[in-house]
């Protein structure tokens, strides 16, 4: 899979602490990342952000449930910047974040996947031109299951048979008993529990779209308002398997590599796998802005975008478990801000 990282203007909430916050609220420790840190490195040409005078007032973010946490760690060390900004953070899923933007409700609209064509037209609609988009990190959708399970990968076609009622991918059988994939003993009659996100979210429609073909979700799917209540429910069904964002990975769940084909390795959702494109579910994730052409973006979204683009703001994605863009990008982005 190849995405483009440019400007997109085509189509192509923290269980513990709540869907809002503020930065003064935020505290660590909720989704705690595990797996993805000690996979990832920080772009060494990546520059330091520096603080300029004239920023000030209020960001209001609304939009990805994936991006949550991430955009409130990039509040906080924007903050530490500019003490007397304030930022609030409201995360209940990517579809949130095109009526904010058009509503004016918000200058920042975290997206996990790009924006549909029907939202790009109603921004259009409203303003004449298209939104921005800012590819920000990389993540890798990734399948989790209990940490208990001793499965040890998946065909991307099993995966759209478990998840699928349609099985667009053209496994033969469906596939709801744990045996089917080869486990045996207790876990051979066991039934597969499914976790997974509601409509409102860019995670349920990039799973949808890249590992069912755009087929339909089985019934049982138990939807979940964020990533982390996935993988919290994973966390404590034996026998539940899901997909989240990377970054919500905690130690009571395993990651599953993918193989594209029957026969094919099975692939780790590493950041070398997703540069080189070898694991099958990444992606970037957004930030979009309202920015129209030929017009400068207000002081304090500017700054808070050129610090998401610095050493510091990128160094964030990897302890939030995300994986950064590399200097190329950022550079390319910073020039598009200024």
């Amino acid at each position: 899979m190849s995405l483009s990282p440019g400007r997109v203007c085509m189509s192509m909430t923290l269980a513990v602490l709540g869907p809002f916050m503020t930065t003064d609220l935020w505290t660590a420790g909720a989704a705690e990342p595990v797996a993805a840190i000690e996979q990832g490195n920080v772009d060494t040409k990546l520059k330091s952000y520096g603080k300029v005078s004239g920023v000030s007032g209020t960001i209001n973010s609304i939009g990805s449930d994936t991006l949550n946490n991430l955009i409130t760690l990039w509040a906080e060390g924007f903050r530490k910047q500019y003490p007397n900004v304030k930022i609030q953070v409201e995360g209940k899923g990517s579809s949130t974040a095109p009526p904010a933007l058009i509503e004016n409700t918000a200058q920042l609209g975290p997206m996990s996947r790009t924006m549909k064509s029907s939202e790009i037209d109603a921004f259009e609609t409203k303003f004449g031109y298209p939104p921005t988009a800012y590819p920000v990190a990389v993540d890798a959708l990734a399948l989790f299951v209990n940490k208990d399970n001793p499965i040890k990968g998946l065909t991307v076609a099993e995966a759209d048979a478990l998840f699928s009622k349609s099985r667009r991918q053209g496994h033969a059988v469906d596939l709801n008993k744990w045996g089917q994939l080869g486990l045996t003993g207790d876990w051979a009659a066991a039934p597969v529990s499914l976790y997974g996100r509601n409509s409102a979210s860019g995670t349920y429609g990039f799973f949808k779209e890249h590992t069912l073909k755009n087929g339909d979700f089985k019934d049982q799917v138990k939807e979940q308002p964020g990533s982390a209540s996935v993988v919290q429910g994973i966390s404590e069904d034996r026998y539940g398997i899901g997909y989240s964002g990377i970054g919500y990975s905690t130690s009571g769940v395993n990651m599953l590599p993918l193989a594209v084909k029957p026969g094919q390795p099975f692939i780790e959702p590493t950041q070398a796998n997703t540069r080189n494109g070898t694991y099958p579910l990444w992606r970037y994730l957004y930030i979009y802005v309202n920015q129209a052409p030929g017009k400068p973006l207000s002081p304090i979204v500017k700054e808070f975008l050129a610090y998401v683009y610095s050493r510091e703001g990128q160094s964030d994605v990897l302890r939030d478990g995300y994986f950064p863009v590399d200097a190329t990008l950022a550079e390319k982005q910073l020039s598009q801000i200024r």
